[in-house]
């Protein structure tokens, strides 16, 4: 098959200039390149094609001889099968044509999922987790907490270089140095990082003793966590820089606190409220008074309780909840009263409430004597039938 003009298959003229065949090639490449047109065997060939005709265009000699003897004067000037351009001259009139490497241009196109080409930084030591469980008194009142965690840590035998006191570091002699080594499949050579040094592109030959040429040891280290008041269960607390220490130097991780707040034996928490149930004593219940209730700080408050109080009443205590975390104010606390009837009555008592019970009128127990009414109209309907049923 009769090869195409070159100048047609970038669609310039024969005056473009660098810079038209720079924009042309940018153009046509990233429409035919064979990732954006998985399965396409067309678009892989218009792509080969295109790279041959850039390469030999984009530079000076061989673009001269090309315009003198056509493919003739350039036949085997691209290195690849067919006369196509091999690897090392498609990477660079990539470098020429998009001003970066093959990697900087697969990452422009498809989100540098390959990642740069070279040894890069040395990656962070990883993010560390402790699970702290606390009481719902120092949540309130905030608290210092020593805590134990598990670290890797820099060898002080290496100093964190891997390497035996007194042995050389030396260059990875499978990467050179790089970090990175080349593996082709098919048309496209990718790149990995080395093997045998990580990516690192230096190779410990005589490894330290003490953390295997590792550079770090495992250690418990001792730390203090402020915990601060009005903290929530599951709060997550960072501590910048107290993970596992980075390989080879590289910075360290972060540690990550979960809190947890253990229930209380009074309290129960929503928010920055507190609410308490108490128990009242029928007659204080019927007749009214005071009762003493705790408060989260360790002192104790007086909740008035007005006569004829009922279970499940509410009384609001503004101010005595939790604490608002880094705000002044704090919560409120609601007590949630229940009338306890009285047990194990002496014969006294008993005759007493039986007194009671004969001097008491409906407006005593109105609820009491409302349901009752609601019932006896609910049986006599059932008694006259349907159509005497009350609606």
């Amino acid at each position: 098959m009769e090869k195409r003009d070159y100048y047609d298959v970038l669609g310039v003229g024969r005056e473009a200039d660098e810079k038209a065949l720079k924009a042309a090639y940018r153009q046509l490449a990233m429409k035919f390149h064979p990732d954006r047109n998985a399965g396409c065997a067309d678009s892989e060939s218009k792509f080969k094609e295109i790279n041959e005709a850039y390469a030999i265009l984009s530079d000076a000699e061989k673009r001269a001889a090309y315009d003198r003897f056509g493919h003739a004067g350039v036949n085997g000037a691209g290195g690849g099968p067919g006369g196509g351009a091999g690897y090392a001259d498609f990477e660079d009139l990539v470098r020429n044509a998009f001003g970066g490497s093959f990697d900087d241009l697969f990452g422009d196109l498809f989100g540098r999922a390959g990642g740069m080409r070279g040894r890069g930084p040395a990656r962070r030591g990883a993010d560390l987790r402790h699970d702290l469980e606390i009481s719902l008194d120092d949540a309130f009142s905030g608290k210092a907490v020593d805590v134990k965690i598990a670290s890797a840590e820099a060898c002080d035998a290496c100093d964190g270089s891997g390497a035996e006191p007194g042995s050389k570091i030396e260059t990875c002699p499978t990467c050179g140095g790089m970090g990175r080594v080349r593996a082709t499949q098919g048309f496209f050579t990718m790149e990995r990082a080395c093997h045998r040094c990580g990516g690192q592109g230096k190779y410990v030959k005589d490894p330290c003793r003490k953390c295997d040429g590792a550079g770090r040891v495992r250690v418990v280290r001792k730390l203090q966590v402020k915990i601060p008041a009005g903290v929530e269960d599951g709060t997550r607390i960072r501590l910048a820089g107290e993970g596992d220490a980075g390989p080879h130097g590289a910075p360290r991780g972060d540690l990550y606190i979960f809190v947890s707040v253990r229930p209380h034996d009074i309290f129960e928490r929503d928010g920055p409220n507190l609410y308490c149930r108490a128990p009242v004593a029928m007659v204080t219940a019927s007749l009214g008074g005071e009762i003493e209730i705790p408060t989260i700080e360790g002192g104790k408050v007086k909740v008035k309780v007005p006569d004829g109080s009922q279970t499940g009443r509410k009384v609001r205590l503004k101010g005595k909840g939790m604490s608002r975390l880094r705000a002044p104010e704090r919560g409120d606390m609601y007590v949630e009263l229940f009338v306890e009837t009285p047990t194990k009555l002496s014969p006294r008592q008993r005759e007493l409430l039986e007194e009671f019970c004969k001097e008491s009128g409906d407006d005593c127990n109105p609820e009491c004597d409302g349901f009752v009414k609601k019932a006896k109209r609910f049986w006599d309907g059932l008694a006259g039938g349907d159509d005497a049923r009350p609606n």
